[in-house]
C-alpha cells in the first residue's frame, strides 16, 4: 500500500471534452442549460471520493459563422453562481471555478470566492487565469487583449491584492457578543490600503476570514510566465502534456521555481490533465472513441485547433502540413504544445484536429480499467504528477465509467483514497490552512 496518494479533480464542462460530444446520444441536449445534470455530475464526482469538480469559462461566446453553428460553446452558466447552487446539493467535494484576472476587479472576486468557501463549508478554489481572446477584450470595452507578458505582470499584483482582502479579518474578530454589544474587534482588523502599479484598493473587504483561511489557489499557465506566476502563488497546478519526461521536466521545474519563493515542493500540487476512454475490453474503448471520432465535422475541427493555436487555419489545406505561424499574444504553452504535436507525428490539419479533438493537447488514454490504471500510477510514480485532472470524453457516461470502473482499481493498489479525510477541499487535498499574517507574526515575536 502506497503511503502517498493521487489526487483528482474531474473537469466537468456541460457535454463532456470532446469537440463532438454534445451530439452524442447518452449526452443531454441542454446540458449547459439543465442544473439537475451538474448536480448528477457533481453527486457522481463525490461518490468517486474526488477532490473537487472543476469549471472552466470564458467571457465570450466562442466560434462564429458555420463553426459556431456547430459547437456547444456559447450557452452555459457562470461558474461562481453554478458552484454556489452545487454547494448546497454536495457535502465534501471541493469546488474550483475559473475567473480571469484580466476582466475581474479583485474586490469582486475577493468577496465571491470568499462567499463561496462560507456557504461550502470551506470547499472553495480558484483557478486563477488571464484571458486570451480578442472576443472577450471585445466585451470589455477594448478593442484587443493586452498584450501576454502585461497580462501577467498584472495577475502577479492581482493575486497579491486578493489575499490580502482575505486577510482584512483575523479568524477570531467576529466576536457578536449580543451581552457586551460588541459585534467585532476592532484591533483585529486590517485595511489593506493596496497602492500598487496597477491597482489601488483600500477594504477591507466585507466578508469575515473564511473557513479555508482562503480558498485553494489554483493555476493553468505553462508559459514562462505562467511558469513563475504558479511559482509563487498556485497551491494547485493544472496542465497539458503528452510525454512522460515533458511533464517529469515541468514537475522539477515548478517545484525548483517554488523554493525561490520560499515555498516548499509539497506546497504545491501538479496535476496533469487525462481525457480517459474507458471500457470493459481494449475493442470496447477503442469502440466508444471511434464512435466520437466519427462525429467530428471538419469545420468544427478546424476551428477548435484555431482556437488553439491562436490563428484562422479554414484557409489552409486541410490535407497540408500546419503552416508556419507567428507566435500568438493568447495561449503561448498551447501553441507551442499543437506545433510540438504536429511535428513529433508529422500530422497534417485534419490529423492534427482529429488527434486533440478530445483532450484539446491533454494526455489521452484509450483502454481497460486496468490499463488506464497502469498509465496513472507511472506518471504519479515517475515524479510527473500529483494526481489528475479528468477529463470525461461524455457527459454523464464518461465520468461513470471512471467512478465505477477506474476507481475501483487505483484503491485496491492503494493509489486513491477509500473515504475523505477531511471537511475542506484544503484538507483533502492535504495542503495547510493558511495563518492569518498577524498571528504569524506574533508567532515568530514569541519565538524570538
Amino acid at each position: 500500500m502506497s503511503q502517498r496518494q493521487l489526487r483528482l479533480g474531474a473537469f466537468i464542462p456541460a457535454y463532456g471534452h470532446h469537440v463532438a460530444a454534445w451530439r452524442h446520444p447518452a449526452t443531454p441536449a441542454n446540458a449547459g442549460q439543465d442544473f439537475q445534470h451538474y448536480k448528477r455530475l457533481a453527486q457522481t464526482a463525490e461518490r468517486g471520493l474526488f477532490d473537487a469538480v472543476f469549471l472552466a469559462d470564458g467571457l465570450a461566446a466562442r466560434g462564429e459563422g458555420e463553426a459556431g453553428e456547430r459547437s456547444a460553446y456559447s450557452d452555459h452558466f457562470e461558474p461562481l453562481t453554478l458552484l454556489s447552487a452545487l454547494s448546497a446539493v454536495t457535502e465534501h467535494i471541493g469546488l474550483i471555478a475559473t475567473v480571469s484576472t484580466t476582466y475581474n476587479e479583485p474586490y469582486h472576486l475577493a468577496r465571491k470566492f470568499a462567499s463561496l468557501d462560507h456557504l461550502s463549508g470551506g470547499r472553495a478554489g480558484w483557478n486563477l487565469v488571464t484571458s486570451a481572446t480578442e472576443e472577450e477584450a471585445r466585451n470589455f470595452n477594448l478593442r484587443e487583449q493586452l498584450p501576454h507578458a502585461l497580462r501577467y505582470q498584472r495577475a502577479r499584483e492581482y493575486v497579491q491584492v486578493v489575499k490580502k482582502l482575505w486577510n482584512s479579518w483575523e479568524d477570531d474578530t467576529f466576536v457578536r457578543d449580543k451581552a457586551s454589544g460588541v459585534y467585532l474587534q476592532g484591533n483585529k482588523r486590517h485595511v489593506p490600503n493596496h497602492v500598487g502599479e496597477f491597482f489601488q484598493v483600500r477594504g477591507p473587504l466585507n466578508v469575515a476570514r473564511t473557513v479555508q483561511g482562503q480558498p485553494v489557489l489554483v493555476q493553468a499557465g505553462a508559459s514562462e510566465d505562467g511558469r513563475e506566476l504558479a511559482a509563487e502563488s498556485a497551491e494547485v497546478i493544472f496542465t497539458a502534456w503528452q510525454e512522460l519526461a515533458d511533464a517529469q521536466a515541468f514537475y522539477r521545474d515548478i517545484k525548483t521555481r517554488a523554493a525561490r519563493y520560499g515555498r516548499k515542493p509539497e506546497e504545491i500540487l501538479i496535476m496533469p490533465g487525462v481525457f480517459p476512454v474507458v471500457g470493459r475490453t481494449e475493442e470496447e474503448a477503442q469502440a466508444k472513441y471511434q464512435a466520437l471520432q466519427d462525429l467530428i465535422h471538419p469545420t468544427v475541427g478546424v476551428g477548435l485547433l484555431s482556437a488553439l493555436i491562436g490563428a484562422d487555419l479554414s484557409a489552409y489545406e486541410i490535407d497540408g502540413p500546419l503552416p508556419d505561424l507567428p507566435e500568438t499574444n493568447g495561449m503561448k504553452s498551447r501553441q507551442a504544445l499543437m506545433y510540438s504535436i504536429a511535428q513529433r507525428e508529422g500530422l497534417t490539419i485534419r490529423q492534427l484536429y482529429q488527434r486533440i479533438a478530445g483532450a484539446r493537447g491533454h494526455r489521452t488514454i484509450v483502454g481497460t480499467p486496468e490499463s488506464i490504471a497502469d498509465q496513472l500510477a507511472e506518471w504519479f510514480e515517475a515524479g510527473a504528477a500529483d494526481g489528475f485532472n479528468i477529463m470525461p470524453p461524455v457527459l454523464p457516461t464518461g465520468l461513470d465509467d471512471f467512478v465505477e470502473l477506474v476507481i475501483p482499481v487505483l484503491q485496491a493498489r492503494g493509489l486513491f483514497r477509500t473515504q475523505y479525510s477531511g471537511h475542506t477541499l484544503r484538507e483533502n487535498l492535504g495542503l495547510a490552512r493558511p495563518a492569518h499574517p498577524a498571528a504569524a507574526t506574533v508567532a515568530q515575536t514569541i519565538a524570538v
